[in-house]
């Protein structure tokens, strides 16, 4: 379990949040590639890690990048619709992050809405001048680490972890 520190926020009146600390991966699935981006040690500031090609092997390739960064916690993103509704897509990052979680426990998985990840990232990476083969290659990673920071931020304010808890083999909570 990481363990907390104490950071000055000042978005909230330059008063202290408790904020875990340890290295948390996020995770942004797509049908073809899964993005996957690392927080510092601190839980401050997310990066671009690795892309993963989605089908056999991409949950053992997971578990690894989880066990090599030693991550005490992965969020994965949940597609919802814009009015909030939970469709076809969702569902599906449903079951992959239950079977995630079963995968890398005791490290916990939890479920973030991930709405305008990718649209924004493909936006930062074309002002960014990347063309759209370059983009290809580098927006599901950068859609994870707009996911894992919005969860990083979200904590930092709040003081609670991002998202659901999504326990090995059972429903998110």
């Amino acid at each position: 379990m990481p363990l907390p520190h104490r950071v000055l926020d000042e978005t909230n009146n330059g008063r202290y949040q408790t904020v875990r600390t340890g290295v948390r991966l996020g995770v942004d699935v797509g049908s073809v590639r899964i993005g996957v981006a690392r927080s510092d040690p601190g839980g401050l500031l997310a990066s671009p890690l690795d892309t993963v090609r989605r089908g056999a092997g991409d949950l053992a390739e997971l578990a690894e990048l989880v066990a090599g960064h030693a991550a005490v916690e992965v969020v994965v993103g949940l597609a919802v619709g814009l009015a909030g509704r939970e469709g076809k897509a969702a569902a599906q990052g449903r079951a992959f992050a239950q079977a995630l979680a079963a995968r890398v426990a005791p490290v916990p998985v939890r479920l973030v809405d991930e709405r305008f990840t990718t649209v924004l990232a493909h936006s930062a990476l074309q002002q960014g001048g990347h063309d759209s083969r370059a983009r290809r290659e580098s927006v599901d990673k950068a859609a994870a680490a707009l996911l894992l920071q919005g969860a990083l931020d979200a904590e930092r304010s709040t003081g609670q972890p991002a998202g659901q808890l999504v326990p090995p083999g059972g429903k998110a909570q």
